[in-house]
């Protein structure tokens, strides 16, 4: 039995937040689809999950275990651009930038960074994106708790939403919607 429910009359998960295992995930109905689907791109899903859980997996070495997925990925759309998510770190990790270099040194591609300036133009995208979604179509954003900043990312009347609240919200209407945060992780000791 899924841990998940299926998607509303709108098309999202659910609002709430659904803990998977990577196991649970490629079996759920974001990567097999809903019963009934007939263009679920189910290759493209399980691709994106090969690349989420090899960033996780660098995550979790240094210790950063609550990472949270969503985007279009958690909603009933046959070919999603990319999963985005976030996870929790400390502030002076982030700001003396020991986070990136410690991930870096496990990544072989080095894509971590959230830099502005590492943004690279993707044909037919309209913005900018950074290298770690050149390289697994994965953003996954560092969240510091109870610092509030804002995302980029405006509602419908134009203004800023925090984050993370704003990737608890579908971008094509503002509906609340789920989030999964992915558990199984291992002790990195």
């Amino acid at each position: 039995m899924s841990k998940l429910p299926p998607f509303t009359s709108d098309g999202l998960l659910p609002p709430g937040d659904y803990e998977l295992t990577f196991d649970e995930l490629r079996h759920s109905h974001l990567v097999e689809g809903p019963v009934g689907s007939i263009n679920w791109d189910r290759s493209w899903r399980s691709h994106l999950i090969d690349n989420l859980e090899t960033l996780v997996g660098q995550l979790w070495q240094i210790g950063l275990t609550e990472v949270f997925i969503d985007g279009s990925f958690v909603e009933d759309k046959d070919h999603p651009n990319d999963i985005d998510g976030y996870f929790v770190c400390g502030a002076r990790q982030l700001a003396s930038g020991e986070l990136e270099r410690t991930l870096n040194l496990l990544d072989q591609h080095k894509v971590w960074t959230w830099a502005p300036t590492s943004r690279k133009p993707y044909h037919g995208y309209p913005k900018k994106q950074l290298p770690m979604w050149h390289q697994y179509r994965v953003e996954l954003y560092p969240h510091v708790p109870n610092m509030k900043w804002d995302c980029g990312i405006r509602d419908q009347f134009g203004h800023e939403l925090e984050f993370p609240a704003a990737f608890r919200l579908s971008r094509s209407d503002w509906k609340p919607r789920g989030i999964i945060r992915i558990g199984g992780h291992y002790d990195s000791q």
